[in-house]
This record gives C-alpha cells, sequence and structure tokens, in this order.
C-alpha cells in the first residue's frame, strides 16, 4: 500500500482540507482508497472535550447524512469528509471499535421491533437499553399479547 494511502496521512489530507487529494491518486490507489473509513475515523480526535464534540456533530452533518445516498460518488463523499475539519491543524484520529453486541438484548430487540415495526435500528438499540423487560412484559400483556 503506498504511504498517500496510509490512514494517517488521509487524516491529515481530511483536516488540511486538500480536496485535490482524491485527484491526485492513481487508478489503482483509487480502487483500494476507501471513503467508508472516513466516518470511522474522522468523527474521533484527540484533544479537548468541545473538540472531540466538533467533529462527532461535524461528521454526523457532513457525511453520515447522506453518505450512502452518494456512495457511487467516492469523489463526492471525500469532498464531504473535507467540510468535517475546522481547519485547526491535525489531530491525532484514533481508531473506535464498533461496539458489540450485549447479550440478552437479541429478544428484547426482537420485541421492540414487533411493537414498534417502523422504528429504525439504531432507535430500537437504544430503547433496548432503556426499556426493562419488566415494562415490555406489562406492554404485551395491555396489549393482550400472551408473551411466547
Amino acid at each position: 500500500m503506498s504511504d498517500r494511502l496510509h490512514i494517517s496521512n488521509e487524516m491529515r489530507q481530511l483536516d488540511v482540507k486538500n480536496r485535490d487529494f482524491y485527484d491526485e491518486l492513481d487508478s489503482d490507489e483509487r480502487k483500494k482508497f476507501s471513503t467508508f473509513l472516513m466516518l470511522r475515523w474522522g468523527s474521533a480526535v484527540e484533544g479537548s472535550q468541545e473538540l472531540q464534540e466538533y467533529y462527532v456533530q461535524s461528521c454526523n452533518h457532513y457525511l453520515n447524512k447522506n453518505f450512502f445516498d452518494i456512495g457511487r460518488h467516492p469523489k463526492l463523499q471525500w469532498l464531504c469528509a473535507t467540510a468535517v475539519s475546522p481547519g485547526m491543524g491535525t489531530p491525532r484520529h484514533p481508531w473506535i471499535a464498533p461496539r458489540k453486541k450485549e447479550a440478552g438484548l437479541s429478544a428484547k430487540r426482537k420485541a421492540l421491533m414487533e411493537i414498534y415495526p417502523t422504528y429504525k435500528e439504531d432507535e430500537i438499540d437504544v430503547m433496548a437499553q432503556l426499556v426493562t423487560q419488566k415494562e415490555l412484559d406489562a406492554y404485551h400483556r395491555a396489549a393482550g399479547n400472551v408473551k411466547k
């Protein structure tokens, strides 16, 4: 892999808002370049709490919202990624591993998905953490459903 595609270089290019970075990659590098990694790496920085909050909110606003809608346009995804940085230097971007699913939530998630079929998965995940099994049982009794 070329030095240009090393994640530390990619994050540096994002932070300095190098909008020509994607154009400067040759065709083989473009095939290996992952705009999805901009979501994972770009949203996290080391520094003050305010800076960390800024990056998360900015990444959600400029990247997460319509990232997969423009999936066939990696250059546009890169341009959106360069909008994330406030242009205040090049902070270190640590890797934040995806959360592991908590044991026991699958049955609760399934029950919540049956109750709220129009909710998105992330909303169901939040509710699964907040709602107790006792509350779910009470809902089922009130609705006249028999627990399986």
